[in-house]
């Protein structure tokens, strides 16, 4: 890539835009002094303009990927580079361990991977080896005498000639509280940080500095070049400041990934592993939670003269309380549906006095349908939850059911049962009412939006209960927002009848 600046120099890409000066020329007149003066601060308020636009830019990313990728993008404006990759390998060990380009597709990354490690410079960055305040560039790599030769062959493969690399660590024991650290008026740094010494970059403001505790590593920048070169001092600076920066936003939402996947793992232990296998029905689910965790819950119990035990539930509030109120409560319901099944009225009259009498703060929906597949019938009791959904061939109806209160609510719980009569290749789909308030839609809305989701499925799904509760998931929730953060739990329960 030819570089704006001399040879072997690469600065400021014109994506990033950077105010023009309007001063005139250092070397012109007798105000030469002042006109230095003017235009040294004007280069300033043009490096204040640049990281603060990037660093908006970041902390609107959410989600860690987003972050990584917002962070190879911004780098590589800074450098003057065109691609780059972000290696995370948090010290502590915990992970996540990704690895995440910029212009480099996955075969890429999977030759780079085949060189030694300790001969790429990201790679003595994570091995802990010393780097200086201004990372490790490669110049012209091809040109270097003791290159190791299968980086050698990697290098003209994916066609680059030189790197720069910089390290992403973070001061003190853990990311500081109270948020991101940041606000639309006050983030990034400030005009002191990109002062008049274009050595090494300082601590950002707000950061920590090197008293604050011990650096703790995150991982590894690099950006590649297509051509020999290499950034200037100003470049260097201003990507010194902005990876300092970015580095306690990817540690924020690194904390933020481990406690989705903890409340993913402890959530998903205390559900069905697997789904049983009962003569006359097919079964799926789908359950999405948040990153604090919640207490949605969903069950297929077999029961005697070959029934089938169903059952989904929320509990109130969220994070690890509220999933280990889920686990108890799923684990009592299974075991009043073994003794009572056959009455649904029952298992959930018990469940409620349990609740009540074991955590009187605490309420929560349920539904619990005896399933006779034989039959081809459901009979369902219901506490406060939504009503099941009946897709077929000639209907997609909802199913009449008693209304309640959630369980909790009152003295004493009892609402009268309902038989749901099925027919050949139809399909009742169980839910929580998390599907309906991620929407965001009022609640007619949300219900007129699933209602249509369950009657757009596709004729050669139909036969699938999977590719229904996907299909129904995917419409009702489109744009990623099955997978978005949320308060809000999602449970799907198809039960397909043969």
């Amino acid at each position: 890539m030819k570089a704006p600046h001399p040879a072997k120099v690469a600065g400021i890409d014109s994506t990033v835009p950077a105010p023009a000066h309007t001063v005139a020329s250092a070397a012109a007149g007798p105000d030469a002094p002042g006109a230095l003066l003017q235009d040294r601060l004007a280069g300033w308020v043009s490096d204040l303009t640049t990281l603060h636009e990037l660093t908006e830019r970041l902390v609107r990313t959410d989600t860690l990927s987003e972050g990584i990728e917002e962070v190879l993008r911004a780098g590589a404006a800074l450098v003057g580079a065109r691609r780059g990759l972000v290696v995370l390998e948090p010290a502590d060990g915990l992970g996540p361990d990704t690895t995440v380009g910029l212009g480099l597709a996955r075969a890429d990354l999977g030759h780079l991977e085949t060189v030694p490690r300790s001969c790429l410079s990201h790679g003595r960055i994570l091995d802990g080896l010393p780097v200086g305040e201004d990372g490790i560039a490669e110049p012209d790599l091809l040109a270097e005498k003791g290159l190791d030769p299968r980086h050698r062959e990697v290098a003209a493969r994916l066609g680059y000639a030189a790197s720069y690399a910089l390290p992403l660590t973070v001061e003190g024991a853990g990311p500081a509280p109270g948020g991101t650290g940041t606000s639309t008026g006050g983030s990034g740094p400030t005009a002191g940080d990109t002062g008049a010494s274009a050595v090494g970059p300082r601590p950002t403001a707000g950061g920590a500095g090197p008293s604050a505790g011990r650096t703790r590593r995150l991982g590894a920048a690099v950006w590649l070049y297509d051509e020999p070169a290499e950034p200037g001092a100003r470049p260097r600076h201003l990507a010194g400041l902005y990876t300092r920066y970015a580095a306690q936003h990817l540690a924020r939402l690194l904390e933020v990934e481990r406690t989705r996947a903890s409340m993913a793992t402890m959530a998903g232990e205390l559900l069905p592993s697997r789904l049983p296998r009962v003569a006359g029905v097919q079964l799926a689910a789908r359950h999405r939670t948040g990153p604090r965790g919640g207490g949605d819950w969903y069950d297929a119990l077999p029961l005697p003269d070959a029934a089938l035990g169903l059952a989904v539930g929320s509990v109130t509030g969220s994070g690890p309380s509220a999933v280990a109120a889920m686990g108890r409560l799923r684990a009592s319901l299974r075991a009043y549906a073994v003794m009572e099944g056959e009455d649904p009225v029952a298992v959930l009259s018990d469940l409620e006095l349990l609740l009540r009498l074991t955590e009187p703060a605490r309420s929560a929906t349920a539904l619990f349908g005896y399933c006779e597949p034989a039959l081809r019938r459901i009979t369902l009791a219901g506490a406060g939850h939504s009503p099941p959904l009946l897709i077929g061939e000639r209907r997609t109806e909802f199913a009449e059911t008693s209304v309640s209160a959630p369980l909790g609510m009152l003295a004493c719980w009892e609402a009268p049962s309902v038989e749901l009569q099925a027919e050949p290749g139809e399909t009742v789909l169980l839910y929580t009412d998390g599907l309906l308030h991620r929407t965001g839609d009022p609640a007619d809305r949300a219900f007129a939006r699933l209602h249509a989701a369950a009657a757009g499925v596709p004729r050669a799904a139909r036969h699938d209960p999977d590719a229904v509760a996907e299909h129904v998931l995917r419409t009702v929730l489109p744009g990623g927002r099955a997978e978005a953060d949320s308060e809000e739990d999602v449970v799907l329960l198809a039960v397909r009848f043969e």
